[in-house]
């Protein structure tokens, strides 16, 4: 695959490394903060103008111990910047959520990927949102949950392990009519995994 088809026709190209911007919209998070809209769409406006491919908005840390947040909160605040980031660029988005109501919103508002940590299993309905938008999803590979991942993670085989479950993740997406050239995958560096898995 050279590409990355979005739902509007819009490609991103896959012949070199692609870079994505991260906005985390939460005082909770483990990288870079941005607790305000302005501080988002500045953050977001200097990531453009550096060359970014993509930006990520996330409204609920996944840090190592962090807390889940509520649906209204995680809107409130990711919907906004990406509503806002619109008015001056379309620059590919993703919304980083594990909620279907938050995903189909934000693909609502602009957003064009949805990069899911929980691989479509924490909401019964992510898939069939991602299938009704026909955008990209990132399927990440987590072993537990974000507040507790970290606490003793272990693999026989962290290879064989993430494999065989990136291989159960697609043929339940391919099988909830999402099509393969679509999925993404993410390995999941440091989430439930000990620095030689890593």
């Amino acid at each position: 695959m050279d590409h990355i088809s979005l739902a509007d026709h819009r490609t991103i190209p896959l012949k070199h490394p692609i870079v994505m911007g991260i906005i985390n919209c939460t005082p909770d998070s483990f990288a870079v903060q941005s607790e305000t809209l302005e501080q988002a769409v500045d953050l977001a406006r200097k990531m453009i103008s550096s060359g970014v491919d993509i930006i990520d908005i996330g409204g609920e840390s996944s840090r190592p111990g962090s807390d889940p947040v509520s649906e209204s909160i995680e809107l409130n605040r990711t919907v906004p910047v990406i509503e806002a980031i619109r008015k001056f660029s379309d620059i590919p988005i993703s919304i980083d959520t594990v909620r279907a109501n938050v995903a189909q919103k934000a693909l609502t508002a602009g957003a064009d990927i949805v990069n899911d940590i929980s691989a479509l299993q924490a909401d019964d309905r992510m898939a069939e949102v991602i299938r009704q938008s026909d955008c990209p999803v990132v399927l990440m590979h987590i072993k537990g949950q974000p507040k507790s991942m970290q606490d003793d993670p272990y693999y026989d085989d962290v290879i064989k392990e993430v494999a065989d479950y990136f291989e159960e993740r697609i043929a339940f997406a391919t099988g909830h009519k999402i099509g393969q050239e679509k999925i993404i995958l993410d390995v999941g560096i440091g989430f439930g995994k000990r620095t030689v898995d890593n």
